[in-house]
């Protein structure tokens, strides 16, 4: 069954930049996205630094910009100091978070090497608020950014790094409102701590970007009271706020799930009048912006998201969070990338959480080569054609889904982006879990001369379909070769399968 849906663009009307950390991601100590994901000195794909090459090549197709480091709940116990200076001299510790052993090889060295060969990306570094604060926080800024001349600095010279690391964005805790958390606090313990370290990171570096944690995820009890306290205290030393959400498939329930970046628009929209009513209360000038620094689609409480149990049981690096992504989890993953586009006025960074292995687009087995899930897809694409665009405002009409979770939803969504080289740029998701539907596209403003760059679609007759480690390309973007375009009226008429999602990019 096909239904209609349209949308109407102009060129002459921007809703925002599209901001490059804005295709970030989240690198934690937590199962093997480190420890067998980016590094591993023994695997046969890695580097004379122990780096997996296979990652690397994937992590530059998949076109990531910051990398969000150590955490994540890991880093709420962490001592940074562990991670730097000889590796044979770096304790072991626990990690209360996961409870494994952190062996400590991979530091800030590691990383800041390792953000190199990526294709020097940029670390967004994240502070140990739960057992730590202030004093911590400014050691590792003068270890980090101090050029010379100072013990930590000069410390981090002898450690192999001349040249400081010059980290500009940092994240002020991870998910301080959530009682898992180490060094848990309420909301005004929270605010005022905030309030103290940036003020004292600022007396080093005015310059520095700071993010303070917002709501752990949509449904906590505390959301909108806490952004509300932590603005009351914070609003002029804070850059950001922080967002965190993750989304599963219950069984049997995929139409529901399709719908799921209605409740990542609603997060945002509301993060953003709390911030704005913040402002007007602060009566202050400066901008506060959103990171949503955590998103994906996570199955937890699934087996793979099972943490080990006993006090003698602390592995090193064992197998978490390791979910093999669906069809549908890759559309629903395009479709969270939309809803970040269409907030590019407000949401300044985000990060996929995680990169390799944990909850990640790349899959690196111990004894085979990495490869792409399904969820890689629309996340490269995205990235490869919209990384510094300008998002367009349209208007769109679609026929409507009744989601029983998140009420009513339209059956397409979609954002256009004027890309830096001049093409466009439409992505389009069709949530209906049956129906495809013709999307018409009127492109007012816009000169088309008919040269489709690109037109493709990530779809498959079973939503269920996955890539694996024996079956790595099972489901991949396919030409879609039902585009049209009338370049006298200049409109653009598309077929989108159920439970798909599309790019298309045209001159």
């Amino acid at each position: 069954m096909t239904g209609e849906a349209k949308l109407k663009i102009d060129s002459n009307y921007i809703l925002g930049k599209v901001e490059p950390r804005v295709f970030g991601t989240l690198i934690e100590q937590l199962g093997r996205g480190v420890y067998g994901g980016l590094y591993d000195p023994d695997s046969k794909f890695s580097d004379g630094d122990g780096f997996r090459k296979d990652v690397l090549k994937l992590v530059k197709e998949l076109g990531v910009t910051t990398v969000r480091w150590p955490g994540g709940n890991f880093v709420s116990g962490y001592r940074w100091e562990d991670g730097v200076g000889p590796k044979d001299e770096r304790p072991r510790r626990l990690d209360l978070a996961w409870h494994s052993t952190e062996t400590n090889q991979f530091g800030l060295h590691e990383m800041e090497s390792w953000l190199k060969k990526a294709g020097n990306l940029e670390l967004m570094e994240a502070l140990n608020l739960g057992t730590r604060g202030l004093e911590s926080a400014l050691d590792l800024l003068e270890y980090a950014n101090i050029p010379n001349g100072t013990k930590l600095s000069e410390e981090r010279i002898a450690n192999g790094a001349k040249t400081p690391f010059n980290i500009r964005l940092w994240c002020l805790g991870n998910e301080m409102d959530g009682k898992w958390q180490l060094g848990h606090l309420d909301a005004t313990e929270y605010a005022k701590k905030v309030s103290k370290v940036a003020a004292g990171m600022r007396q080093l570096d005015p310059s520095l970007e700071l993010i303070g944690c917002g709501s752990s995820n949509h449904g906590m009890e505390t959301f909108g009271k806490w952004e509300d306290t932590l603005l009351n205290y914070a609003y002029d030393s804070i850059d950001l706020v922080s967002c965190h959400a993750y989304y599963h498939a219950d069984p049997g329930e995929l139409d529901t799930f399709l719908g799921s970046a209605v409740d990542m628009d609603r997060f945002i929209g509301e993060v953003i009048s709390s911030i704005d009513a913040g402002k007007a209360r602060a009566k202050s000038d400066h901008i506060v912006n959103i990171s949503f620094d955590e998103w994906n689609v996570w199955y937890q409480g699934s087996e793979p998201s099972k943490t080990p149990e006993g006090i003698d049981n602390w592995p090193v690096a064992p197998h978490l969070l390791e979910d093999v992504y669906s069809v549908t989890d890759a559309v629903v993953v395009g479709d969270f990338l939309i809803t970040l586009l269409k907030h590019a006025d407000r949401v300044k960074a985000a990060s996929i959480a995680q990169l390799v292995n944990v909850i990640g687009p790349i899959m690196a087995p111990e004894d085979g080569e990495a490869y792409r899930q399904t969820t890689f897809y629309p996340f490269a694409e995205t990235a490869k054609y919209v990384k510094s665009g300008l998002v367009l405002k349209t208007v769109a009409k679609s026929p409507i889904i009744m989601n029983k979770k998140y009420g009513e939803t339209d059956m397409v969504n979609s954002v256009t982006v004027k890309c830096e080289d001049g093409s466009l740029a439409i992505i389009m998701v069709n949530r209906s879990i049956d129906k495809s539907i013709n999307f018409e596209v009127e492109l007012s403003g816009c000169e088309v001369n008919n040269e489709i760059v690109e037109a493709k679609t990530l779809h498959d007759d079973d939503p269920l379909a996955k890539n694996t480690e024996n079956n790595p390309n099972r489901v991949v973007l396919k030409d879609n070769n039902s585009v049209l375009i009338d370049t006298k009226s200049n409109i653009l008429s598309i077929n989108l399968p159920n439970d798909s999602w599309s790019i298309i990019n045209i001159k």
